[in-house]
């Protein structure tokens, strides 16, 4: 495949929906705040993107990012969290570890920011007005998950979907987890972590 290369201002990302499958895609931001995609990543800056039903967004786990330290770091913040919104913490330890990976700094070309990577319209509606501030991000992350939790019955695998896809298609599918690929990988790992959470802290 050629090697491709564009420059655009970052709230042009959204194009890279229409990038052919099958294609590696890694994105640079320089120091002008310059947005660089290619398929053929010449430096270390460039950070890899995956494509989900959303579009293209930044593949999770940073490379060289010591995910473990700063769990530990936000621990008691999410336990703490997780007492106000009568969630299991292990739970929103296994949410954030998919979303972000505990990297308060992530960010998508959708626009989701920070640990439980908030959009812009779901932080306002949770009144979140820093969403890289750590306990903020939290707590509007929380209370959401613990309203589509309301929203579905205690239904865990069915509030997972609808933090990931938005409550609205889940409904659409008649209370069922979306058939979107991606949606559907989110909530066997969330599961996945939850469980060996479950197991593993106290």
């Amino acid at each position: 495949m050629r090697n491709i290369k564009v420059i655009l201002i970052y709230f042009f990302a959204s194009l890279l929906i229409s990038y052919p499958c099958g294609a590696d895609i890694y994105r640079y931001i320089d120091k002008h705040g310059r947005v660089i995609f290619t398929d053929k990543p010449d430096h270390k800056g460039y950070k890899k993107l995956v494509r989900t039903w959303k579009g293209w967004v930044e593949q999770k786990k940073p490379q060289n990012f010591d995910w473990i330290g700063h769990q530990r770091r936000y621990d008691a913040a999410i336990r703490n969290t997780a007492k106000i919104y009568k969630l299991p913490h292990t739970l929103l330890h296994a949410v954030i570890t998919v979303e972000s990976w505990y990297n308060p700094d992530a960010v998508s070309p959708a626009g989701a920011i920070g640990l439980m990577q908030l959009m812009p319209e779901t932080a306002r509606r949770y009144g979140v007005n820093n969403r890289r501030d750590v306990k903020e991000n939290i707590d509007g992350g929380s209370r959401y998950l613990s309203e589509l939790l309301i929203m579905f019955n205690n239904n865990i695998r069915l509030a997972l979907a609808a933090y990931n896809a938005g409550e609205n298609a889940v409904k659409k599918y008649k209370n069922k987890i979306p058939p979107y690929k991606e949606t559907q990988d989110y909530v066997r790992k969330v599961l996945k972590y939850y469980k060996k959470y479950q197991q593993t802290m106290i």
